[in-house]
Order: C-alpha cells, then structure tokens, then sequence
C-alpha cells in the first residue's frame, strides 16, 4: 500500500527568484482580464482567450513571434487530439436523439419502475446517455422525461432531476471520451484506458451520493413541482417517444426504433473498444514482443477510431435501420456540427492559453512553488481547477489551463497516478457552478427555477460532485 507521501513532491531544488514571482502575477492578472471580459464586458470566451494570452505572452516578455507560435500550437495541440472527438461525439449523439434510440433506453428502464426506483431509474438512464453526449446536449434530451417522470410519479421535481443531473455532470467531467478527461489525459500524459477504469471507479459512487442521496435534501431545500413549460416544451402535452413514434410516412421518417439491446451496444461500443485495449495492453505489456491481437486493440482502441467506429455504427443502427435515407442521415450529421462550433473554439482557445503559459515558464514557476511547498501533485491540480473554475466559470477552461500548469510535475509519476492526476484536475473542474457558468443559467431557465434555488441545488449538487470525486481518487491513491 502507498501513502500519501508516496505522491507528495520532493524538497525545493532551485531558488525562488523574483522572476518566479513575477510570471505567476502575469498569469494571475492573465486570468483575471478572461474573466473581467467574460463577466464583465459579455466578451465572447473565445476572443476573451485570446487577449488574455496575448497579454500573458508580452508581459511576461516572449518574443513577438513566440508568442503566436505558442497559442497557435496550443491551438493545434488540443484540437488535433480533442476537437475530432468533440464533432464525432455531437454526430452520434444526434443520430441517437433522432432515431428515437434514446427514448427506447428511457422507456424501457422506466417502464416498471415505481417509487424510489423511478430516481435510481433516472440515475441509470442519465449515464447511459451521458457516455456519448456532452453535458447540454444530454440535458435538452432528457429536460421532457425528467418533467414527465415527476409529473406522473408525483414527486417532487429535484427528486429526480438531481439524479439525472449528477450523472451527466459526473460523466462528463471524470470520464473519457468527453473532452475534459481527454484534454487532462493528453496533458499529464497518461494512459486512457487506465484513466477510464479508474474514472469509472470514481463516477460510480459519486453519482450515488451526489445524485439519489442528495435529491433528497434537494428536494426539501427547494419543495417545488415540475414546471407546466420547461425549455420551451409545454409539458403537459409532451410524450418522451414522439420524435420517434414511427408515425411518419415520408421517405425520411422513423419507421421503426432501434432496439433497446441494439441502442444500448451502441452507445457503449467506443466505452468498450478503449477498454478492451487497456486490458491487452495489461495482458501483453512488451509492444515488442505483443501477438496481432495488441496490435489490433492498440488501434482500434484509440478514440478516434473508436469515436469513429462507433459513428459508422450508428449510421446503420440508428440511420438506415430505422428507416433514414442516406441524404437524411448527411443532413444530421451536418447539422450536429453547428452547436459544437462555439465548443471548438473555446476549446481550442482554451489549448492556446495553456500554451502560453507553459512557453512564458508560467508551469517550471509553479512546479519550483510546488516543490518547495511540498504539496502533493494530486492536491495541488485540484486546487488549481478549483481556482480556475471559481474564475472562469468553464469546466473546460480549467481542466485545459489546470492540466497544462501541473504538467510539468507529473512526468515523475506512474501511469497510474497520471491518471489519478487527470480525474484530480477534472473534479475541480467542477466545484461550485455559480451566475459565471452558462450550465447555471441553463438549469435554472429549463427547470424554471429562481436565482436562489438554483444555488441550493445545482450549484450545491456541482460542489458535492467535486469534492466527492477527489474524495475518491485521493482513497485509491491509498491503496494503488
């Protein structure tokens, strides 16, 4: 068994000097213009991202050149291995809301559920969903069950809106192939099949405590129904299988939906590819002297050709085998492309800051800090996507940011406290959603809720997931 100390930093080896000092205020004051932008000024966080690199680069006194080559190959570096994800994931997301695959997964976990099997039922449903979606996306899709379900359970609306919530939240921050986990994967360098086996490990009970347990004092703080028009669906008539009722005649209509068995193998397939090449990477470690079927697993097992796979999959299963054509099936795909523009560069953005930093020395300034603090790694990237998410209000930018300043710290590092360091950074990343998060906004204009309610729910919910989760990964750092 491995103490914490096995994972603390070892005693200061260089001096602290002035300079030191002076690129972690630029990088504070950096910080500080992306989010006076941001809340203040209403600036896009894409072009917020960009000022508060240029001013990072220049004042910490990169050469003019340097300091677009960094951003640009921030850019690069983050969109090469992350935004190909990010528009598979919004094409079989889309595919799977439009054949009606999603409401075959809700009717039928729901279908004899009753009582508090109706929450944990949610819990289940939310996961499911959440593998392959982003956060918003699941959100929309599952807004008229939630309503639904609480209308017809009678039960108070946080009692199963929370347990939907807390798993696409927890999805999305602690588990690849969301663009969180990979971006802090791809930083600290560390292994992605064990960061899915772990994050797994870790989202499991998290989504439990932060999801059915909590709904319940949830729905005591804030005592109140389902809304009569949530997000514009006026709920008192909706029905959670009409997009795909197989009423359509047209030559593009839903004539049949998938199966449950068939949307279920589907979502989870890239899930199962990614783990299935961790497991033969544990079976045959010497890639030397690997058989074929290593070989094999190592490539189909990365997640873009996983993420593509699966996207070829659902273009039979959830396109042609209900009853698309092959231009209504493009039409989709081309259409699931357009929300995730905003995401693409922001992310990308986000990439470019973090370069900047690690070019203007930022990330050796906090690793010498770190060293002489001697902090544990895993403690010391929570706090910092703590602070960048309390600052920015995006999961997305603190994850980047976070893992780009720890990076430096976690070449020391097994594989698999690398990837205990990447669900570390992740679950700060979600600490405290407040008015600087547009998922605050969301929740609370979709459910119907106040400014005040939002807070005790949603943003409680946001902070209890952080905490648990690093609460998690700090146990197993314990014992792995």
């Amino acid at each position: 068994m491995k103490s914490l100390a096995a994972l603390q930093l070892p005693a200061a080896v260089e001096a602290w000097t002035g300079h030191d000092t002076q690129l972690l205020v630029v990088a504070a004051l950096g910080i500080a213009l992306i989010v006076v932008l941001i809340a203040k000024f209403k600036l896009h966080p894409f072009l917020a991202l960009v000022l508060g690199s240029a001013f990072v680069g220049l004042a910490s006194g990169v050469e003019l050149a340097k300091v677009v080559s960094n951003f640009e190959d921030g850019v690069g570096g983050v969109l090469k291995e992350v935004g190909l994800l990010i528009a598979l994931g919004a094409m079989l997301g889309k595919l799977l809301a439009d054949s009606g695959g999603a409401n075959r997964v809700v009717d039928t976990l729901l279908a004899k559920a009753t009582g508090n099997k109706v929450v944990w039922s949610i819990t289940l449903v939310a996961v499911i969903i959440g593998l392959p979606m982003f956060f918003e996306i699941g959100l929309v899709l599952l807004l008229p069950v939630i309503v639904l379900v609480t209308q017809r359970s009678r039960m108070p609306l946080m009692r199963v809106a929370i347990p939907a919530l807390a798993g696409l939240s927890v999805l999305h921050g602690l588990v690849p192939p969301h663009p969180g986990p990979l971006i802090a994967i791809s930083a600290v360098k560390a292994e992605l099949g064990t960061t899915l086996a772990l994050g797994l490990l870790v989202a499991v009970p998290t989504v439990i405590i932060c999801g059915p347990l909590f709904s319940r004092l949830a729905a005591r703080w804030v005592p109140v129904g389902a809304p009569a028009v949530a997000g514009g669906i006026d709920t008192r008539q909706a029905d959670a299988g009409a997009t795909a009722d197989g009423s359509g005649s047209g030559p593009d209509s839903v004539k049949r939906q998938p199966s449950f068995l068939v949307t279920l193998l589907t979502i989870i397939f890239p899930v199962v590819l990614m783990l299935l090449k961790a497991v033969v990477d544990i079976m045959w470690p010497d890639a030397a002297t690997a058989p074929w079927i290593r070989v094999f697993f190592d490539f189909v097992g990365q997640p873009l050709v996983a993420m593509t796979l699966a996207v070829l999959l659902a273009i039979v299963t959830f396109g042609y085998a209900v009853g698309f054509t092959g231009n209504g099936i493009t039409t989709r795909i081309g259409a699931s492309l357009g929300p995730i523009a905003a995401i693409l560069l922001i992310v990308g953005a986000g990439g470019g800051f973090k370069q900047t930093l690690i070019g203007a020395g930022v990330g050796d300034a906090v690793k010498k800090w770190a060293e002489g603090a001697n902090m544990s790694v895993l403690v010391l990237g929570f706090i910092v996507a703590v602070a960048l998410r309390l600052a920015t209000g995006s999961a997305t930018v603190a994850t980047v940011t976070a893992a780009g300043i720890v990076a430096p710290l976690a070449g020391s590092l097994s594989p698999t406290h690398a990837a205990l360091l990447a669900l570390a950074i992740g679950a700060g990343s979600l600490f405290l959603s407040h008015v600087n998060d547009a998922g605050f906004w969301l929740v609370k204009e979709l459910f119907g809720l106040s400014v005040g309610q939002t807070f005790k729910t949603w943003s409680v919910m946001e902070t209890l997931i952080s905490v648990v989760g690093f609460g998690f990964v700090m146990l197993l750092s314990l014992v792995i």
